[in-house]
């Protein structure tokens, strides 16, 4: 039980879009060649982990922030606004969707999800991000695999499992209730869904 908490920082949610990307550049089918995919990995790397990253510790210099888990209702959401903003950015300039229109519709998923959850602290409910960023991944990956004709069961049904333990390392930290992980699952899964309309 005591690894479970481990779980929350491998799956933090910044990570996501990388796992995502990994993904994709795994199993679809796309033109990219070996040096485009590592400039492709570089930039979603730079904009969606070591800029939100050097954003937290000057968060944390300034006072705004705490701790890398950001459990305080008010102090979500400053990163959550700034990740907006950055993944607008990445799939306007780089991601769009007559490039990588896979990997667009993820982002775009994400951007939802992101505002979405923005809009909740407006209103006091707090979303567990952990679950909407691992919800949103699985989504996409049971997408790519219908989307190639792969047979992924294996590696769905281990995310589905990394759904649960994540939910319960979450609980195990007290870092969420039962009702907010939900949420987050359903803000994370939902868009995802919705947006397979576009690529499947």
């Amino acid at each position: 039980m005591k690894v479970l908490p481990l779980f929350s920082y491998l799956f933090h949610p910044i990570f996501i879009p990388v796992f995502g990307t990994l993904a994709y550049l795994s199993w679809n089918e796309h033109y990219l060649e070996t040096s485009q995919q590592l400039l492709l990995l570089t930039q979603i790397i730079i904009i969606t982990v070591l800029i939100p990253i050097s954003f937290f510790y000057l968060l944390k210099t300034l006072g705004r922030i705490d701790s890398v888990m950001v459990s305080n209702l008010s102090q979500r959401k400053i990163p959550l606004a700034i990740q907006i903003v950055l993944i607008f950015i990445l799939i306007r300039e780089s991601i769009t969707i007559d490039r990588i229109p896979e990997l667009f519709f993820f982002f775009l998923g994400g951007l939802v999800s992101t505002v979405l959850t923005l809009l909740l602290l407006f209103g006091k409910i707090k979303a567990s991000i952990h679950m909407t960023g691992i919800s949103a991944l699985t989504v996409f990956v049971i997408g790519l695999s219908l989307h190639n004709q792969l047979n992924l069961l294996h590696f769905i049904a281990l995310m589905l499992m990394l759904n649960g333990i994540i939910a319960a390392s979450r609980l195990m930290m007290q870092a969420h209730s039962i009702k907010e992980l939900i949420i987050g699952f359903f803000i994370g899964a939902i868009p995802q869904l919705l947006l397979w309309y576009g690529w499947l």
